[in-house]
């Protein structure tokens, strides 16, 4: 997969994103855990647009992503706000030379894209290792039934600027999907639109495969919710959110 059309697109995509839910999830998870959190490790952290709300609440922030055009894009959002953020592209399964932080954070289901139960035990441990003793490790996850939800399914939007065609399909593994997307993107100095195609792959796990490798790695799980809320996970919950600790 590449990132290289799909980065510059990204945060035009992503307009509607409900970004503050995240923030009140990560502010109710360290109130509760880590009041005294100070350093934050945003895990595939995209475009930045994460990094860069923690930092204007007055977190020290370091981003990690495989794409070095998301980053370049992260840099420049950051840069342009005057905002010193480190940004390092990285592995999630392998993170080397950083750290260490109170809290990890992987935000927007991109713990998806780890494609087998090695890659998820693999971050898990990775992450583990660069976090302080007692630090929080928060992340949220598509549901089975979510993955289930986008498989044979067509979603298609018409605008001006960005108009795509995003189709999905059964992945090879089980609870996978393949999203083929098309985009057309206007260009204002031809005034044509340039086309481009994407394939993401995505895979989810069930709760219980999740808690378990968790605390195979060392952490306590402290919670699991559904849907940006404090409520219990449901057959309908399409998002699941983990809050794991590290052992003093």
């Amino acid at each position: 997969m590449t990132y290289e059309y799909f980065a510059s697109l990204y945060d035009r995509l992503m307009k509607e994103a409900p970004y503050e839910k995240w923030m009140d999830f990560f502010a109710k998870g360290i109130s509760r855990f880590l009041p005294e959190t100070k350093d934050v490790l945003d895990l595939a952290c995209g475009t930045g647009e994460v990094s860069v709300r923690l930092y204007e609440r007055g977190f020290t922030v370091t981003g990690v992503d495989v794409s070095e055009e998301m980053l370049a894009i992260a840099h420049n959002k950051a840069e342009s706000k005057g905002f010193t953020i480190p940004f390092f592209q990285q592995d999630m399964r392998n993170l080397e030379s950083i750290g260490p932080f109170d809290v990890v954070i992987s935000f927007c289901d991109s713990l998806n894209y780890l494609q087998t139960e090695e890659d998820v035990y693999k971050t898990f441990q990775s992450v583990f290792d660069v976090l302080q003793p007692n630090g929080l490790f928060l992340f949220d996850v598509h549901s089975v039934g979510k993955i289930r939800e986008f498989i044979g399914n067509t979603f298609a939007d018409n605008d001006d600027e960005i108009s795509y065609i995003w189709n999905s399909f059964p992945g090879e593994a089980s609870n996978s999907v393949e999203h083929e997307l098309t985009f057309f993107v206007y260009d204002h100095h031809t005034g044509l639109y340039e086309r481009y195609d994407e394939l993401h792959k995505q895979r989810t796990f069930t709760i219980e495969q999740y808690v378990q490798w968790l605390e195979e790695t060392g952490f306590v799980v402290r919670e699991v919710s559904g849907d940006f809320a404090d409520q219990m996970v449901t057959e309908q919950t399409e998002r699941i959110f983990f809050t794991a600790q590290k052992p003093k």
